[in-house]
């Protein structure tokens, strides 16, 4: 069986990780890993690799950056022809970035089959581009591999046939829980005993002025009582500037390369984030996390972790902060399957997957 793999953003990299390992040494498996490029730089993506054991890209796209119609073009174009100069049995999608919404695009039309890693994810708000990649990328899959039990029910409400779903755990959770070790062992010797590790790269958040500063002035209130940890994501850093706003009081870090941010993690006493990943790990770690968004989705975070949804209200953010340095944060359990062995699961499934022979779609008008 010849499997390909696409990712293009640091997301994308923790979640294939298990995956590339869970199916290397399985017999008659061949791999191919293709990087897009979506995120380029070596903090966003080189270092990533080295610290999660990947190995280099079969094949680089570089697409670089762009708007999102720009990108997910570029992606379709470069990623066609070696997908159909290859054919591989299956392509492996991960997540919900622009790099995945193209590959199933272009897999789908070239009459090749998809596995969505990370499937079912809902926050049911379409003015997120992401929730816009995971519904097509939903529909069009052909193997649909969920991370927590909600994710197998918007499958359903959605009309997916129940043979495509398979809830296997949570992926990001693997590449945790083998690196949790080494990450405990990184250094955070200049910092309190208490501080709040901050991360935020939204365009709803860092993209509006009024909304950015808002938050901003949050976190300085929130420095008054113990230290902000900021490693600001690029696109953060620039509206900063941009905007002309207050970051003075905050430590501003440039973005973390994996081990380090996890080690930060395991020793903060809240977190404040944007991201969807971030909520996870922070239920895995039992460390409470603010999320400053009206919705997730990853609602187990809430529902059974220790995320708390602060969206737009600076007085909720206050607020929570408060009951958590009042020794009054959420108590959390992690989550069904969130074990470490997602990875394997998905090898299993994919090694009794039947090989669908391709057909060949129409040639284009």
């Amino acid at each position: 069986m010849n499997i390909f793999h696409i990712v293009g953003a640091r997301p994308n990299f923790m979640k294939v990780a298990p995956v590339l390992s869970a199916l290397q040494g399985r017999p008659n498996v061949a791999q191919t890993l293709i990087h897009t490029g979506q995120h380029y730089d070596v903090n966003m993506s080189d270092v990533f690799f080295q610290q999660l054991g990947i190995p280099a890209p079969d094949v680089n796209l570089a697409v670089g950056s762009g708007s999102h119609a720009q990108q997910t073009a570029e992606i379709m174009v470069r990623l066609e022809p070696v997908i159909a100069e290859r054919r591989p049995d299956i392509v492996l999608v991960y997540g919900d970035v622009n790099s995945t919404v193209a590959t199933v695009l272009v897999c789908a039309k070239l009459g090749v089959r998809v596995a969505h890693v990370e499937a079912g994810l809902r926050s049911f708000d379409r003015t997120m581009p992401e929730e816009i990649n995971r519904l097509v990328t939903d529909q069009l899959a052909d193997l649909l591999f969920t991370p927590s039990v909600d994710g197998d029910a918007n499958l359903r409400r959605e009309g997916i046939p129940p043979g495509k779903i398979f809830f296997v755990g949570n992926v990001m959770i693997d590449s945790l829980v083998r690196l949790l070790p080494a990450a405990r062992k990184t250094s955070a010797a200049d910092l309190t005993d208490r501080y709040a590790l901050v991360t935020l790269h939204r365009p709803a958040n860092v993209d509006d002025s009024v909304r950015l500063k808002g938050i901003l002035e949050s976190l300085l209130e929130v420095s008054k009582d113990l230290t902000v940890v900021f490693p600001a994501h690029p696109r953060t850093r620039k509206r900063i500037d941009d905007f002309g706003l207050n970051a003075e009081q905050l430590r501003l870090l440039d973005p973390c390369p994996y081990i380090d941010f996890l080690g930060l993690q395991t020793r903060a006493t809240v977190v404040i984030t944007d991201s969807g990943g971030i909520q996870e790990e922070t239920t895995y770690l039992g460390v409470p996390c603010l999320t400053v968004r009206e919705n997730t989705e990853r609602p187990v975070t809430v529902t059974m972790g220790t995320n708390v949804l602060v969206g737009r209200d600076p007085e909720k953010l206050r607020r929570e902060l408060a009951r958590i340095l009042a020794g009054h944060a959420k108590k959390g359990t992690i989550p069904p399957l969130w074990d470490g062995h997602a990875g394997e699961r998905i090898a299993d499934i994919l090694a009794k997957s039947p090989r669908e022979p391709h057909f060949n779609p129409p040639a284009a008008d």
